[in-house]
């Protein structure tokens, strides 16, 4: 594969053993479809296109709140970084753009709950 390689996150891994949770045993063929796709085709096109993916702090922000969370977040991204986020089907792939690879941090269906950066960066 060209390009930059993969790096799994525990939490990447929490988030497929969720993922299986989530559907149920009923839904296994959906599980198996999933893990085909992104190990066949989403993540071989994130290594080689990095920048496929929206940039993830370019979404509008509407509460004070959120205004100081991507503050402290964009702190801690280093210069040559992007954190981005690929959207396939009923999942959304959290990423971040390094040097030396893509850092793949999470990965939900969309009913899941939203992503907790606290695991990634240790408070200052």
């Amino acid at each position: 594969m060209a390009g930059k390689r993969p790096v799994f996150t525990e939490n990447f891994s929490a988030n497929l053993t969720a993922i299986e949770t989530f559907l149920g045993p009923e839904r296994a063929a959906a599980l198996q479809r999933l893990l085909d796709h992104l190990f066949d085709d989403i993540i071989p096109t994130l290594c080689r296109f990095p920048e496929s993916g929206r940039a993830f702090l370019s979404h509008p922000i509407r509460s004070a709140e959120a205004r100081t969370l991507a503050k402290r977040l964009r702190t801690r991204l280093q210069n040559a970084e992007a954190l981005r986020e690929f959207i396939v089907e009923d999942y959304l792939v959290l990423y971040l753009i390094r040097r030396e690879g893509v850092v793949l941090f999470s990965i939900k269906h969309h009913h899941q709950l939203s992503f907790d950066f606290r695991k990634f960066w240790q408070e200052s």
